[in-house]
């Protein structure tokens, strides 16, 4: 099996597998040189030294070069102090031309060989103008990248409706799909001012949770599904997920709340399932039985 190492090159952004090659005894927090796409880069250890199966691996292995020297550090350090003077030199630019763009954030490469440009455009915008002002003025070779609402939070940083720093920023690698579906699954109000976060898309937490109520839930029965409860039938008008809890509406019109194990559901069918709880497998399900018994009683 192949030997790979991980390699960030920014702090809380995605790691990158490379192939140790003769640096198998590289520890966590040292830094390498290592060639990527956009050419050479000083990038730090994350993850140590490890065989993963080849159908892990999206494309060949680029290869650590070095371990870097106190030189590399001492160019990374001084060019890295010049990216705020850089991206404010970028923001005049910008606005001299009155190109409908925004300039979120510059990154120079280690050796200053390379300046990275990220900006945000609400369409597709012409900048080669633009760069070739840049390149007089930083006398490097300019690449220029735009990037999404996401990913404009997490380069400019903040804090986000629960208080805390963005997740995006303080420990979020990678963002994962997220949907409305989530909040739904989770009785969250549907309001996009409540479930939006400072970049005005969906809030990432919502993954969070919704493996555990969607796991719960499917032992619940749903909004709508006629129940047995030990104070007679009813229909269900609320689902507490964490609690494992329903509330009833009971013929009396009165509602009441009851612990899941309480309920049985009021189906005919010997075991079919329906589109509004789930079938009789439910009741077994919340009576405490097993699927197994389930089995075994079909049979």
């Amino acid at each position: 099996m192949p030997t790979v190492v991980g390699i960030e090159f920014r702090s809380v952004t995605k790691v990158y597998h490379f192939d140790p090659a003769g640096y198998s005894d590289l520890l966590a927090g040292e830094y390498v040189v290592v060639d990527t796409a956009q050419g050479r880069e000083v990038g730090k250890v994350v993850t140590l030294p490890k065989d993963v199966p080849p159908q892990e691996l999206n494309e060949p292995l680029k290869p650590v070069v070095r371990r870097a020297s106190a030189w590399d550090m001492l160019q990374k350090d001084q060019y890295q102090h010049q990216e705020a003077e850089a991206l404010k030199q970028c923001k005049q630019k910008v606005l001299e031309q009155d190109i409908p763009m925004k300039v979120v954030r510059t990154e120079y490469n280690y050796d200053g060989g390379r300046l990275m440009i990220y900006y945000s455009a609400e369409k597709r915008v012409d900048f080669r103008n633009l760069v070739r002002e840049f390149a007089k003025i930083f006398k490097t070779r300019i690449e220029m990248k735009q990037i999404g609402a996401r990913d404009e939070a997490k380069l400019l940083d903040g804090v986000g409706r629960c208080g805390r720093r963005l997740c995006c920023s303080s420990w979020l690698r990678e963002f994962y799909q997220i949907s409305i579906k989530m909040a739904k699954t989770q009785d969250l109000p549907l309001n996009p001012s409540e479930i939006s976060g400072v970049c005005g898309r969906l809030l990432c937490c919502l993954s969070y949770e919704n493996e555990a109520y969607s796991d719960l839930k499917k032992a619940l029965p749903k909004v709508g599904a006629t129940v047995k409860t030990p104070k007679g039938t009813g229909v269900v008008q609320g689902v507490f997920a964490l609690k494992e809890r329903v509330e009833v509406r009971l013929e009396d019109e009165t509602l009441a709340v009851f612990d899941a194990a309480e309920l049985e559901t009021d189906k005919k069918g010997g075991g079919r399932s329906c589109s509004t709880c789930g079938g009789c497998s439910l009741t077994r399900r919340l009576a405490g039985q097993s699927p197994a018994s389930d089995a075994a009683g079909a049979g």
